[in-house]
Parts: C-alpha cells; sequence; structure tokens
C-alpha cells in the first residue's frame, strides 16, 4: 500500500501580511500626486486673501503661498500717542491673513492627494497625505 500524497498548495498572503507591495502602481500615484502638488502650488501663488483687524483700520492681502502683499493702514488708525495700538493691529491683520492664506493651501493642496491610494505612505504625517 503505497500512501498518496497531495501537493502543497501555496495560499496567497492577506493584504498587509506579507503582501508585496505593487510599487510600479505606487509610483505612478506619487508622480501623480506631484504634478498634481505642483499645479496647485503655481495657482496658490496667484491666489489673495485679505484679513483686517481694529474694524477695518489694518488690512493686508496675503498669497496662497504665505507672502504678505499689501499693508493699508486707515489714516484715523495711526494716532501719534498710542503707536504700539496701531503695531497691534497690524501684527494681528497680519497673523489672521497668514492663518486664512494657510487654510487656503490646506485645502487646495488636501485636494492633490484625494483618491489616491499611498498604502502606508498616508501614515508619515507628510501634508497632505
Amino acid at each position: 500500500m503505497s500512501k498518496r500524497t497531495t501537493p502543497s498548495r501555496q495560499r496567497a498572503p492577506k493584504p498587509g501580511k506579507g503582501a508585496k507591495p505593487n510599487v510600479q502602481g505606487m509610483m505612478a500615484q506619487v508622480q501623480q500626486m506631484q504634478q498634481e502638488m505642483a499645479a496647485a502650488q503655481e495657482q496658490l501663488a496667484q491666489e489673495t486673501v485679505s484679513a483686517s483687524a481694529g474694524g477695518g483700520m489694518v488690512t493686508v492681502q496675503v498669497t496662497g503661498d504665505l507672502r504678505v502683499t499689501s499693508v493699508k493702514i486707515d489714516p484715523e488708525a495711526v494716532d501719534p500717542q498710542d503707536v504700539e495700538m496701531l503695531a497691534d493691529m497690524v501684527l494681528a491683520a497680519v497673523n489672521e491673513g497668514l492663518r486664512a492664506a494657510q487654510e487656503l493651501a490646506a485645502s487646495r493642496m488636501g485636494g492633490a492627494t484625494e483618491g489616491l491610494d499611498l498604502g502606508g505612505l498616508g501614515g508619515l504625517g507628510l501634508p497632505g497625505l
């Protein structure tokens, strides 16, 4: 009597358990993301947000790439006896403008990576991933 042996079957590895990632697919996605991010950055440089402080006494404009392009001060805000208040209003307006520009950038750049399956890359803490 001879024993019957059956050929051993190899099971496909479960995702995350030794499965090899599709490196070519990931690289294509990364290249696509880079192109979309570059286009979004170019667009951001052309977009402007405005912010004001002191009830509109100080107004600033900031581009999406975080350049302050304009500071306007209402002449009524200029009090030689209280220059510190004017400085505080300028600082508040600039900070609000930068915050608004960063929010704009985050919304635009987040869209550049939307729908991409980046596997484990999404957890690296990189902006937009």
